[in-house]
């Protein structure tokens, strides 16, 4: 066996990489950010490392194919109410809506295997203590 090509591999610890501002569709920003080796995917989809500053509320979206993530710092609290705390592993079916916040700041392993579609909710769904 051959060693491995170094355009083959390419390794980021995520305590000391560079993580890569999340710009959505629409161009706004909410402060996330993405460590992504893979640069034949969009920024986010396929597996990644996803960065959420303290006090961030993700946009209400719904998935094109199903998410999985694991928490490895923090927690992140759903709209409705269910808090996912340092090493819980979540997974969501394609078509799921939802939302997130977190307190704190959290860092996640993702993987999302399509681009998510925002959904517009009224405040009243989301509730005050999500707005």
């Amino acid at each position: 066996m051959r060693p491995v090509d170094p355009a083959d591999r390419r390794v980021a610890n995520f305590h000391s990489a560079k993580f890569e501002l999340f710009v959505y569709e629409d161009g706004m920003t909410l402060g996330d950010s993405v460590l992504q080796l893979d640069d034949q995917q969009p920024l986010g989809i396929g597996f990644h490392v996803y960065r959420m500053p303290p006090g961030m509320t993700s946009r209400p979206h719904r998935h094109n194919g199903s998410e999985q993530f694991l928490v490895l710092e923090g927690e992140l609290v759903d709209n409705d109410g269910t808090v996912f705390k340092t090493g819980d592993l979540v997974w969501f079916r394609d078509g799921t809506e939802h939302s997130s916040n977190t307190p704190n700041g959290c860092l996640l392993v993702v993987h999302i295997a399509a681009l998510e579609t925002t959904v517009e909710w009224s405040l009243a769904f989301m509730g005050n203590k999500y707005s």
